[in-house]
């Protein structure tokens, strides 16, 4: 399932040029996850991916709009069709609190104070998009303790001591390493894990032990 996420990235994703990134650096390597997580056989994989690397105690996934809306969607709409996955709500963060009405800095069904929170990133390179998530989610009254991305271009050593730091650690479906990209960080042999296959295939499957 990794490799075809990677086959997918590879195809749909991935440019080689010379581009500024949001940080403000340049990099020859540019990576557009949302070609692969607004298709629907790209959500569909890239969900269940990320369902598997979140812990059993958590209750929502949330991430900074507009990368991680459709991966909060997402795996939330998946959680649901895994018949021993907790049902995982959805929250969206906002880059500007909403300038009307509640003023909210955070849309969804809001869990309770204390609630333990899954960051969910498409791609990490200063993880500036993250740390801003997991710190309105942190200010809200959450437990934030993982960050799951797709890709982690691993660019940035600042990046992951922060949300060290913070008291997160960072997961991703796809690394760089060096030249080259590999898969495997999230492993279906995680005692946390609840799907083996896609979604739609989990109430198929025995309860795993």
């Amino acid at each position: 399932m990794k490799d075809e996420l990677l086959k997918l990235l590879k195809e749909h994703a991935y440019r080689k040029g010379e581009f500024k990134l949001s940080s403000g650096k340049k990099s020859e390597h540019y990576v557009n996850c949302k070609p692969v997580t607004l298709s629907a056989q790209g959500i569909n994989l890239v969900s269940t991916l990320l369902l598997e690397c979140i812990s059993s105690d958590v209750v929502a996934v949330g991430g900074l709009t507009l990368g991680a809306d459709p991966l909060v969607t997402g795996v939330a709409m998946a959680s649901d069709e895994c018949l021993w996955a907790p049902d995982l709500n959805g929250l969206i963060v906002r880059k500007e609190p909403k300038g009307y009405g509640t003023g909210a800095w955070i849309e969804g069904p809001l869990p309770l104070e204390g609630a333990k929170v899954t960051v969910l990133e498409d791609v990490i390179t200063t993880g500036g998009s993250a740390i801003k998530a997991a710190k309105k989610l942190r200010d809200a009254g959450y437990v934030v303790d993982m960050v799951v991305a797709i890709v982690d271009r691993q660019e940035d050593e600042e990046a992951e001591r922060a949300h060290r730091d913070g008291g997160a650690r960072v997961r991703a479906c796809v690394r760089r390493q060096g030249r080259r990209w590999s898969t495997g960080i999230c492993s279906t042999s995680s005692p946390t894990t609840w799907c083996r296959t896609s979604p739609r295939s989990c109430r198929r499957l025995p309860s795993p032990r």
